[in-house]
């Protein structure tokens, strides 16, 4: 049950003024009360968290105005809350629910909201399909429930009109939820606040390759720009883009998740590939993290903090993003063992001999059966073990061939069934495909099985010397529940994907199957998620991973950065205390 905290009257008169309004109230959260321009304060002294006497984002559900708001918000608050307001940590139970914008202001806000965007209807959308789409996907592992939609999306042309739409959303304590690619699957964009929320997707007309300094190896785009898209743009300049995630997802995306895939063995993950962001902050504000060096000693890391924060800080509307000099000759290598364990373990010999590598993948058992099944490659014979898949790069023909020497050998010592790699662009093509189609093969496995199938897909990483032991000890679970699951792994850095396919009544077991890998992979000192993020699904397991402190000190930059709490609310860890969701 929803409870109000501090000041009855008061509380009490907007509790029916609430009803009146109709306020909605799910799953958990408050939403759908209070008046715009009566949550929260812009001015410097809340910006820097001072959290007593204040309504910060909307402390307390009102929707007094004017005076009366200027005399309630003076003495909002408990005193647990003024307590908290000189620590460096900013508790949940020191917070109020956050107060959003109310039905009448909201109709009042869209006109302000069109009128940026001349009022064109090829610049923002109210159609339930786009409605639908801009809230959920198939392939989410949490999903929006049926009213859960945004009231509207607005497609912005420029950074400009990024900051202007932020400014009325600000202005009216509007919802926002960033939106480029759409391809996040902890829940990332589904609108915990309905009612009086909306979306801003950049995809539409912030697509484009801005510049290339290939001298200097680095590259402006915009945030819609698929990342596929930029790796086609480089490689005719004999460069490539560092990180490779998942088909469709686009640059912005990629620096709000901390996107990396198969590749980010080699060439890190988009923490070591951002050189700067430009972005639109919650008020409005346009920055610039930084300038284009290499290196820099000067200032915060702005990059650190807006990479991974799954848009709860900011919109990115540009970036430079490094670029990586392709490997003159390439091959892929094919190596089935005879269990997880056994392959893991070689995976874990290589890294500590110190063997380049672009990539390295590990497919379980189940993963290759899945593809022989599927017809989804052009090669149907694959070995239904576990295996590891390997690119080697270099400058000669000859480097290739003494890593792949080396690798051969170091396999042998695990018990390798073959060993085999590519001899021309067609068969290293063929071989890698395996990697690619895994997550759409195992898809349409379970489709076959049941047309009414969910997929859950997730991941965790750990530290190398414990891979080979969580993920076996993962495979042996997954095994005995009888679900259609199989495991992908980055074995280069010890993260790996489950995919789990489940019906409806199946879900508590896919549930248990998540909670233990996850709490497996914190125990072996790793982490909830690798690459997908947190979203609205890990949201607990980021508190048993870090501690409430740690969490706390998140929260006060988070309030500090966006006082009314506009930005992707509940994302990552929550803002309000009367979230009762897990």
């Amino acid at each position: 049950m929803f409870k109000f905290v501090g000041r009855s009257g008061t509380a009490l008169r907007s509790s029916l003024q609430a009803r009146r309004n109709g306020a909605v109230w799910k799953r958990g959260y408050a939403s759908g009360s209070g008046s715009g321009s009566g949550s929260g304060s812009g001015s410097s002294s809340l910006v820097l968290g001072v959290l007593a006497g204040s309504m910060i984002g909307g402390g307390i559900v009102a929707y007094t105005l004017g005076n009366q708001f200027e005399k309630d918000k003076k003495v909002s608050g408990s005193s647990a809350a003024a307590a908290a307001s000189d620590l460096s940590i900013l508790k949940l139970e020191d917070l109020e629910s956050p107060v959003y914008c109310d039905s009448e202001t909201f109709s009042t806000a869209v006109e302000e909201l069109k009128t940026v965007l001349n009022n064109d209807p090829e610049n923002f959308t109210t159609a339930k399909a786009d409605l639908d789409s801009h809230s959920d996907t198939y392939f989410n592992s949490h999903h929006a429930e049926p009213d859960q939609r945004p009231e509207i999306v607005l497609f912005p042309r420029n950074t400009e009109d990024v900051s202007q739409l932020l400014k009325i959303c600000h202005k009216y304590s509007i919802p926002v939820i960033p939106f480029s690619g759409g391809t996040s699957l902890e829940g990332h964009f589904l609108p915990t606040r309905p009612g009086s929320c909306v979306v801003l997707d950049i995809s539409k007309y912030l697509n484009k390759i801005i510049h290339l300094n290939k001298e200097d190896l680095d590259v402006v785009v915009q945030g819609g720009v698929p990342w596929e898209d930029l790796n086609d743009y480089l490689i005719d300049q004999g460069l490539l883009f560092g990180c490779d995630p998942g088909p469709g997802a686009q640059i912005a995306g990629c620096i709000a998740n901390s996107c990396s895939g198969t590749n980010a063995y080699r060439y890190g993950t988009m923490k070591e590939n951002v050189v700067n962001i430009t972005m639109c902050m919650a008020d409005g504000t346009i920055i610039k993290t930084k300038k284009r060096p290499r290196k820099s000693a000067a200032g915060y890391n702005l990059n650190g903090l807006i990479v991974g924060s799954e848009g709860t800080l900011g919109i990115v509307t540009e970036a430079t993003i490094k670029c990586h000099v392709r490997s003159l000759f390439e091959t892929v290598a094919v190596v089935p063992f005879p269990t997880v364990s056994d392959a893991a373990s070689c995976s874990s010999h290589l890294i500590q001999a110190g063997i380049q590598l672009n990539a390295m993948e590990l497919l379980d058992d189940n993963m290759m059966k899945i593809i022989n099944q599927s017809g989804a490659t052009s090669k149907i014979d694959w070995v239904e073990s576990p295996t590891l898949f390997f690119k080697i790069g270099g400058r000669t023909e000859k480097s290739i061939q003494d890593v792949v020497d080396e690798v051969e050998k170091i396999a042998s010592q695990h018990n390798n069934y073959k060993f085999e790699f590519a001899t021309d662009a067609d068969s290293k093509l063929e071989l890698w495909e395996a990697r690619k189609v895994a997550l759409w093969s195992t898809i349409d496995a379970g489709k076959k099985l049941d047309p009414k199938v969910n997929v859950w897909t997730t991941d965790v990483a750990v530290p190398i010397s414990r891979f080979a032991e969580v993920i076996n000890a993962t495979k042996q679970e997954m095994n005995s529940s009888g679900l259609l699951t199989s495991l992908v792994g980055h074995a280069g850095d010890g993260n790996f994907h489950a995919f789990i396919i489940y019906n409806s009544e199946q879900r508590k077991q896919a549930e248990t199957i998540v909670e233990n890998m996850v709490k497996r992979a914190i125990d072996a000192e790793g982490t909830c998620t690798g690459e997908h993020g947190v979203g609205i699904g890990k949201r607990d397991y980021l508190v048993e991973e870090l501690g409430e402190d740690a969490i706390a000190v998140m929260r006060k930059l988070k309030l500090a950065l966006d006082p009314k709490r506009i930005l992707n609310p509940d994302k990552i860890f929550k803002i309000d205390p009367n979230d009762n969701q897990h």
